[in-house]
């Protein structure tokens, strides 16, 4: 095996480039790119650094597989499909990377494009340790209006071609004042470490896996588990991005088709990924539900979700349309898990008679979502239940609720329960779906309703009490879980709570206008000296009667309890 050496600057200009030994381009089986704007800087000053940055791994191929570019001038995901970045199949030589993505890519963003139309930015003046960030040269993404000294656009610097002592007296001369002699020294010490860095032929190895000089050394089958095994050390890769990989290797279009079906979950404010898609694949054609390399690699399998997959697609839109539209989930937020689908897809798609005539689907998702029935790790729990629905060959929700309780799982909401769904819960907001009726779907992501505190956190934290050990008035009354908690939560609209809204009003002040049907809907005591700070108490006991009063047929314990 070969193992080249290029430096970084050389090593960027071979990205996107056929006349570079054929280019360096990515092969359908990688994943999006997901470093962070802060990484992509980290990367930069870890090379000044000088610290290690790993050995790339590329095949070098004339192989007709599927490849894409690298992104120069990064958007976030939803503002650009990986479609888009494609290039025409052939059998010339190509370079593709298998390992080594994210640190090329933000080389080149870094030096060659853009994050999210600014470019990279040096201070020139940095190189001291910042605790506890840990960073010592500063780098930023900067937009061009604002990269003045000692801000220096990087790849200016990296790709100049004066030497280092005419950079170095040209920041100087330009820098828009007068510089004293440390920071003279400091300047022409980092241009000359960029120049290190970046010119040496040191600078970065990657190992060269050649199909071109033995085109039966590695078959694309080979150069699958190489990426692999390449890739399952570390946090790199997720199980489904390693199944995904798999089952690109042989289907030209399931980039496009997963793009397409994720795209039409996701357009009313959803967030369903890959991750769920695949394992409801694995689930619809009977191989359960926990993912296993092996079961993509089991004959047959990859060849099904293939030729059915309009089916399964339709099955998933068509319980997603169902719940959105005959059930209290509104928006993404009133799931907190997806995998509660999974049962109900099974049956749309192996009994789409019976699934039209199901009932108590509102039911189930309300007892397993308030309750987390599917928290934790639930393969077993989904593979027992669409065993049980295979069986009977429709839902039936007596049989769905026996099998989650064999599982020890409860499916009953106490009060303990209740009152845990405060602010920042990951179920406030499915409470929220079931207590109102504000449009939860608007166009734009600032019209969301958002969740306040009725008495400000602001005010609560300025309440004290007295502190035993010294007897004074220094210590908080009101906790995070006393001010966070249901009773003292209220949902508004964005108007409600925008600027000029409600905000840090206290509640004597915010409700002293509002109609009954107003302090009604948000089940507010209608006893105004409960609205005063020091009754802060007396108020959380009255809303809690309220809340318990309107969801009484929920909770554990009284006559009107589901199923």
């Amino acid at each position: 095996m070969k193992v080249p050496k290029h430096s970084l600057r050389k090593i960027v200009t071979f990205l996107n480039n056929p006349d570079e030994d054929g280019g360096f381009w990515l092969p359908n089986i990688q994943r999006p790119f997901v470093w962070s704007e802060e990484k992509t800087c980290r990367l930069f000053d870890s090379i000044l650094r000088e610290y290690p940055i790993s050995t790339l791994l590329v095949w070098k191929t004339k192989s007709t597989i599927r490849r894409r570019k690298f992104i120069d001038n990064f958007l976030p995901p939803h503002r650009h499909q990986l479609t888009a970045f494609y290039v025409p199949e052939d059998d010339k030589k190509k370079c593709l990377v298998l390992d080594g993505q994210q640190r090329l890519q933000s080389l080149y963003i870094g030096l060659k494009g853009s994050y999210e139309g600014r470019e990279l930015y040096l201070d020139i003046l940095s190189g001291e340790v910042a605790a506890p960030d840990d960073v010592k040269f500063k780098f930023e993404f900067l937009e061009a209006d604002k990269g003045k000294f000692p801000w220096i656009k990087f790849k200016d610097l990296v790709f100049s071609k004066q030497d280092m002592l005419t950079v170095a007296e040209g920041l100087v001369k330009h820098a828009g004042r007068a510089l004293n002699d440390s920071e003279k020294q400091k300047i022409s010490k980092h241009v000359a470490l960029v120049f290190k860095a970046f010119h040496s032929d040191d600078g970065i190895a990657y190992q060269e896996l050649d199909s071109i000089e033995n085109e039966d050394l590695y078959t694309e089958d080979d150069v699958v588990e190489v990426f692999i095994r390449a890739n399952s050390g570390g946090t790199p890769l997720g199980k489904s991005d390693l199944l995904f990989s798999l089952l690109t290797s042989t289907w030209d279009n399931a980039d496009d088709q997963m793009e397409s079906l994720l795209e039409n979950l996701n357009r009313h404010g959803f967030g369903f990924t890959r991750d769920f898609i695949l394992k409801t694949c694995l689930t619809l054609l009977d191989q359960g539900a926990r993912y296993d390399v092996e079961k993509f690699r089991k004959k047959g399998v990859r060849q099904d979700i293939e030729e059915k997959w309009d089916d399964i697609s339709n099955a998933i839109e068509d319980v997603l349309d169902f719940v959105r539209q005959k059930t209290f989930v509104q928006c993404d937020k009133a799931l907190p898990s997806y995998l509660l689908l999974i049962p109900l897809v099974y049956v749309r798609y192996h009994f789409p008679k019976q699934w039209a005539q199901a009932k108590d689907v509102e039911t189930y998702l309300v007892r397993t979502a308030l309750t987390g029935a599917f928290s934790g790790t639930p393969d077993q729990l989904i593979d027992l239940l669409v065993k049980q629905l295979k069986t009977i060959g429709r839902f039936d929700l007596t049989e769905v609720f026996g099998t989650i309780r064999s599982e020890n799982r409860s499916l009953e909401l106490t009060e303990n329960r209740l009152w845990e769904m405060g602010y920042g819960s990951d179920t406030i907001h499915l409470i929220f779906n079931l207590w109102y009726s504000f449009n939860y779907t608007p166009s734009y992501d600032n019209n969301l309703p958002q969740v306040d505190h009725i008495f400000p956190q602001s005010l609560l934290r300025k309440v004290k009490m007295k502190n035993p050990d010294n007897g004074k008035m220094n210590l908080t009354r009101y906790k995070a879980d006393d001010r966070d908690q249901l009773a003292n939560c209220m949902l508004l609209t964005a108007a409600e709570n925008g600027a000029g809204g409600k905000s840090d009003t206290a509640p004597d002040q915010w409700f002293k206008d509002k109609t009954d049907e107003y302090l009604d809907r948000h089940l507010i005591p209608k006893d105004a000296a409960l609205w005063k700070l020091e009754q802060f108490g007396d108020f959380i006991v009255a809303r809690q009667a309220l809340i318990r009063e309107k969801f009484k047929y929920l909770l554990a314990g009284t006559s009107t309890v589901a199923t």
